[in-house]
């Protein structure tokens, strides 16, 4: 790493460890449902057509965002809404106005299978700000990975009303596309970049796979050499134009710190937000960091209370009472620096990696990211 990035990341240090004092809640994830039309491989949370976990009813949400209207100083937050598949849901366009009507922005992270003209329209009349599509490749490589013959199909025709939209109503709408790189689809990433930039895709985040849920089950990991050969791919795009002219704005996902490629493979220092900016209302109502940190140890608490458990369920504690008061192992990450970590040179750095890697604070990091490139 050069003097002057060293130095800039000595900077952003001392800017996390504000924000991590601060914590000021100006993220927030729902998980609207855990029913799923599709059954990816790769799947975190591990999404069934039918879930034991009934969804989080709207009415419940509402509180819980009146809750952090009331208690929150940042007014201007963001609610992403995902699942589990969130179109499965008749009523989401209901809640995006309710979200709307506090002075929030929202988006949707979807698979595309059940979007079309009306619903895509419904939508954004219903004050979506934000929408992002999940491709995995070309119809080979996407239906391998998500299961099903007309995902390809179905997310393609979701890009294009998307696209279509931005270059009619270029302030209206946040988009961009996710791929989930592993080994059936990294080399066709070149064409796949080509494919996008022809679509009019503006926006494309590159995420790697980690053995959690289904994906535990699934051998999708890179190994050395081929995450080695991702970054270098996603440094090259950064810099790419087409013989007409044309880019794409990538970014490598949040996850990991990566050493030399720092401010290379994306556009800001490795930070895990969660608990310190992010948070989640799961689907049963318990509250975490992001939707990816599932490991019990960093639940930090229920909506529901001690009702979590029983069928008639009540909002009965205050989300932000537990933003404020709870996320200690989120916001002092000292727990981590053991193991591997503990005599890592890179650890003011990284901080042990992202949360999500972690089943318990007992275990080691899941992978550590600098060590694949070094």
């Amino acid at each position: 790493m050069s003097f002057s990035t060293s130095f800039k990341h000595f900077i952003f240090r001392r800017y996390r460890k504000a924000v991590t004092k601060k914590h000021e809640l100006n993220y927030l994830f729902w998980e609207c449902t855990l029913r799923c039309n599709l059954n990816c491989l790769h799947c975190g949370s591990d999404c069934v057509a039918q879930s034991d976990v009934p969804d989080m009813p709207a009415a419940d949400f509402i509180k819980v965002l009146d809750d952090i209207k009331e208690k929150n100083p940042v007014k201007r937050m963001t609610v992403a809404i995902t699942g589990g598949e969130p179109l499965l849901r008749k009523d989401l366009e209901d809640v995006g106005r309710e979200i709307v009507k506090r002075g929030y922005n929202w988006g949707i992270v979807t698979n595309g299978m059940l979007i079309s003209p009306q619903r895509f329209t419904s939508l954004i009349n219903a004050g979506m700000t934000s929408m992002s599509y999940s491709i995995d490749g070309f119809e080979k490589e996407h239906s391998y990975l998500r299961q099903h013959p007309q995902s390809y199909k179905k997310v393609c025709e979701g890009i294009n009303l998307a696209v279509q939209f931005q270059k009619q109503y270029p302030q209206r709408l946040v988009f961009d596309v996710i791929t989930c790189v592993h080994k059936q689809n990294l080399d066709i990433l070149p064409k796949l970049r080509d494919d996008l930039i022809e679509r009019g895709v503006k926006m494309w985040r590159i995420f790697s796979i980690f053995p959690s849920g289904r994906a535990a089950q699934n051998d999708l990991s890179l190994t050395k050499e081929e995450y080695k050969k991702m970054m270098d791919f996603i440094v090259e795009t950064r810099n790419y134009v087409d013989s007409k002219g044309r880019s794409i704005q990538l970014n490598y996902a949040c996850e990991g710190w990566l050493g030399d490629y720092e401010l290379k493979a994306r556009s800001y220092f490795f930070f895990c937000r969660g608990g310190s900016n992010v948070a989640s209302v799961m689907c049963d109502g318990s509250v975490t960091a992001c939707l990816s940190v599932r490991g019990k140890d960093f639940i930090q608490g229920n909506v529901y209370g001690e009702t979590a458990g029983q069928k008639e369920k009540k909002v009965c504690v205050s989300f932000m009472d537990i933003w404020n008061n709870k996320f200690q192992n989120h916001r002092d990450r000292s727990w981590a620096k053991h193991g591997k970590c503990k005599k890592c040179k890179q650890w003011k750095k990284c901080l042990g990696n992202g949360l999500h890697l972690y089943q318990s604070m007992q275990d080691e990091v899941g992978h550590c990211n600098f060590e694949l490139l070094n």
